[in-house]
């Protein structure tokens, strides 16, 4: 088993109590993210999930409204005047069998890729290529529409998708650490509150089992559920 570092070793030493509040957990995650950079701020969040069966799976969207502290890439592939739209409200690349051809050949230099419905089975090909790295564009995402400007604008500010994982775990980032205290709140609210109103309808008994934050560098800090639930 591998041995953690000295810093990070007595960065843990800090995390003294078996829960936080919501707003200590946060003041405590700035406190011990002291690594070179400025390290993001991850939530974990542990459901009462079993995504083998349909109806427990977990799959939404979710806009951060601080935003994440990152530039967002779009790309889209559109067709005729959508990709004069795409650009004009602020994609990174947009283009048609052009850029198709494009990513097919490697070109990934972007965080997001929206498309028309119109162009859905021109892109079927790159599922290999997109699928594993989280890029394949879905309904379910946000990610096929015909609303590009709008959809843009949302992904450029701050909007995420989330899954659970095979294991019944959210993993997602909600901000930098350099963030206020409050912007971080106002994100780890708005996370609580997408995965509440999207809750499966296969979920039987307990839904929230533990929530833990993080910095990149940081150790792991456990929430009060009960605390986090209760702010809106």
């Amino acid at each position: 088993m591998p041995k953690s570092s000295r810093r990070y070793s007595q960065l843990l030493k800090k995390v003294t109590k078996s829960f936080y509040g919501p707003t200590e957990a946060i003041e405590l995650l700035k406190e011990v993210s002291n690594a070179k950079f400025i390290e993001t701020a991850d939530v974990h969040i542990v459901l009462g999930l079993d995504p083998k069966y349909a109806d427990q799976q977990l799959r939404a969207t979710v806009v951060l409204p601080k935003g994440t502290g990152r530039i967002v890439r779009v790309a889209v592939i559109a067709r005729g005047e959508q990709v004069s739209e795409a650009l004009a409200a602020g994609a990174h690349i947009a283009g048609s069998e052009d850029l198709i051809n494009e990513i097919t050949q490697g070109r990934l230099d972007f965080d997001k890729l929206i498309a028309t419905p119109d162009v859905m089975h021109l892109i079927a090909k790159l599922g290999r290529l997109l699928g594993p790295r989280g890029l394949m564009p879905s309904p379910k995402a946000g990610t096929v529409t015909n609303n590009l400007s709008e959809s843009i604008e949302e992904f450029k500010a701050g909007k995420l998708e989330y899954r659970v994982d095979r294991t019944g775990i959210v993993h997602m980032s909600f901000g930098k650490v350099n963030f206020s205290v409050n912007d971080l709140l106002a994100n780890l609210i708005a996370i609580k509150e997408s995965i509440d109103k999207n809750r499966p309808s296969g979920s039987k008994g307990k839904y929230w089992k533990s929530v833990h934050i993080s910095s990149t560098m940081g150790p792991s800090i456990p929430i009060d559920i009960s605390l986090l639930r209760d702010l809106n």
